[in-house]
C-alpha cells in the first residue's frame, strides 16, 4: 500500500531517543510504519546537556528506524520538555477596522501574533499560544468566533514559555544530526492527544505522564487545554534511590525496580527476597521486596503530591473547574505495579492508565502501544497534522485551476478536509480487551 503522508516524530527524553515514521491510513488513522530507539545519554532531566552524545543518540534512533522502513528520514516534529516549561494565562484583544465584515482567519492570527509579541523574562520565548474561549463585542464563552460579526475580538489564551537556551540546543542537535526541524511541540500535549479521547478531553481530564527525568502535566477541561506543568522527577530518582537505598548499581536498581517494583508496599510479605550477584567476587546481596516497594512508595508519593498540588493549582475542586475524568497515567513511570491503585488513593480522583492507542491503526503492534510511546506517537500524530495542511485534496486539473486565478500557491489554499474517523472492529475489540485488562489488575 503506498503512503500518500509520511511523517516523523522525535522523542528526546532523558531516558531513550525514539524516532517514529508512520502514516496516515484511509481510515484517517495512524499506521506506525518504523520504531528506532536508542539510550539516550546527553540528556538531564528532559534538557539536553551534551551536545555531542545526543546527537549521537539521535542518529542512532534515527538509523534504526530508516533501516526498519528503508526511507531516509528528512525533517522531524520534536518535543520539548524539562523544568524551564511555564505556562500562564493571558488575555488580549484586537479591534477590528470593519465591523461590517464577518470574522475570519486573519483575525485570529492577528490576535494569536499580538500574543506571541508579550514581553517575557530574559532568555525565555513563547512555544505555544492556545487559545481557550473569546469573547466577541463582549459577548463570552464563544469557541469559534470565524464567520460571526462584531468590532472587538477578545480571546484568553494558555501560554507555554520555555527558556531559549534549551529550544536552541534541541534544534542544534537535530541539524547538526542531518535532519530538519518541521516544528516543535509541548511533550505534555503531544501525549495528550496520542492518548485522550475527545470525551475526556470535554468531561475534564489530568494526563501524568511520567518519564525518566521529568513528569509533564496536561489538564483539559471542556475540550481545551487548560493547564501545563514539568515537573523535574521522574522514574530515574526511584532507581536512584534504590541505588542508594540497597546499595548497588544502577543496572541492578533499574532491574530491580522493572521486575519486582511495586508502589504499594503492603503488597509484599516479609520472607520476600531478591538475591543479587555481588560485584567481582563479592557476596551476593539480599534484598527484601518489602524494603524495596517502601523506597519505591516514598518517592511515587513524593511525585504524585507535586503533580496533584498543579491539579490543585488549576482549581480542581472548584465545581465549574472539577476533573470529571479524574487522571490518565501514561509514560515508562505508569507501568509500575499497582500505580493506579497509589494514585487513586492519594487524589481520590478516578485513574486509568494511557495507552497510545487512541489514534492507531487496529493492527498495531502491541509494543507501541505501550504507555513508554505516547510522547512518540502524539509527535507523530503532530507531524501528519503539519503535513495534511498540504496535502492536495482536489484532482490536479483543480488545483491548476484554483492556483490560476490566485497569487498564493495552491498548498496554502486547500487543506484537507477530515476523513470519517470510524472505529474498526478490531480496535472496538482491543478496547473491550483493555477495559477487561484494567479492571483485573
Amino acid at each position: 500500500m503506498k503512503h500518500k503522508n509520511i511523517a516523523v516524530g522525535l522523542d528526546i527524553g532523558t531516558t531513550k531517543i525514539v524516532a517514529m515514521i508512520g502514516a496516515e491510513n484511509e481510515y484517517g488513522k495512524v499506521d506506525i510504519l518504523g520504531v528506532g530507539k536508542a539510550k539516550s545519554l546527553g540528556v538531564h532531566r528532559g534538557v539536553v546537556n551534551n551536545i555531542t552524545q545526543t546527537i549521537q543518540s539521535i542518529q542512532a534512533a534515527v538509523m534504526d528506524a530508516e533501516s526498519q522502513t528503508n526511507m531516509k528520514i528528512k525533517e522531524v516534529v520534536v518535543g520539548i520538555a524539562g523544568q524551564h516549561i511555564r505556562s500562564l494565562q493571558h488575555s488580549d484583544y484586537i479591534t477590528r477596522s470593519n465591523p461590517e465584515s464577518v470574522i475570519d482567519e486573519n483575525d485570529i492570527d492577528r490576535l494569536v501574533n499580538q500574543v506571541y509579541k508579550l514581553a517575557m523574562l530574559p532568555g525565555e520565548e513563547i512555544i505555544h499560544v492556545l487559545p481557550q474561549e473569546y469573547k466577541v463585542d463582549g459577548q463570552p464563552e464563544i469557541k469559534e468566533p470565524v464567520g460571526m460579526y462584531g468590532g472587538r475580538l477578545e480571546a484568553n489564551f494558555h501560554v507555554v514559555v520555555g527558556q531559549v537556551s534549551s529550544i536552541r540546543n534541541v534544534a542544534r542537535c537535530i541539524k547538526s544530526a542531518g535532519l530538519e526541524l518541521a516544528g516543535i511541540t509541548l511533550e505534555p500535549l503531544a501525549s495528550a492527544n496520542a492518548v485522550l479521547s475527545q470525551e475526556e478531553k470535554e468531561a475534564g481530564v489530568a494526563l501524568i505522564d511520567i518519564g525518566g527525568g521529568t513528569t509533564d502535566l496536561a489538564i483539559f477541561k471542556d475540550g481545551i487545554i487548560r493547564h501545563t506543568a514539568v515537573i523535574p522527577f521522574g522514574g530515574n530518582v526511584i532507581t536512584e534511590d534504590i541505588k542508594e537505598g540497597c546499595s548497588i548499581i544502577e543496572k541492578q536498581a533499574e532491574l530491580l525496580k522493572l521486575k519486582f517494583g511495586s508502589a504499594w508496599p503492603g503488597e509484599n510479605k516479609d520472607n520476600e527476597i531478591v538475591s543479587i550477584p555481588g560485584l567481582r567476587g563479592r557476596d551476593p546481596k539480599e534484598i527484601t521486596l518489602k524494603n524495596l516497594s517502601k523506597i519505591i512508595h516514598a518517592r511515587v508519593v513524593e511525585i504524585i503530591e507535586q503533580v496533584y498540588l498543579e491539579i490543585k493549582n488549576y482549581g480542581h475542586e472548584e465545581q465549574k473547574k472539577k476533573l470529571i475524568a479524574g487522571i490518565v497515567l501514561t509514560g515508562g513511570g505508569a507501568q509500575l505495579k499497582h500505580l493506579k491503585q497509589l494514585v487513586e488513593y492519594i487524589t481520590g480522583m478516578d485513574t486509568r492508565i494511557g495507552f497510545p492507542n487512541e489514534h492507531l491503526a487496529g493492527d498495531s503492534d502491541s509494543e507501541t502501544t505501550s504507555p513508554i510511546y505516547a510522547t512518540a506517537v502524539g509527535l507523530l500524530m503532530n507531524a501528519l497534522e503539519r503535513n495534511n495542511n498540504f496535502v492536495e485534496i482536489p484532482g490536479e486539473e483543480k488545483a491548476k485551476e484554483v492556483e490560476k486565478n490566485t497569487e498564493e500557491p495552491v498548498q496554502k489554499i486547500i487543506k484537507t478536509e477530515p476523513k470519517p474517523q470510524r472505529k474498526s472492529i478490531i480496535e472496538k475489540w482491543s478496547d473491550k480487551l483493555k477495559d477487561f485488562l484494567d479492571n483485573a489488575e
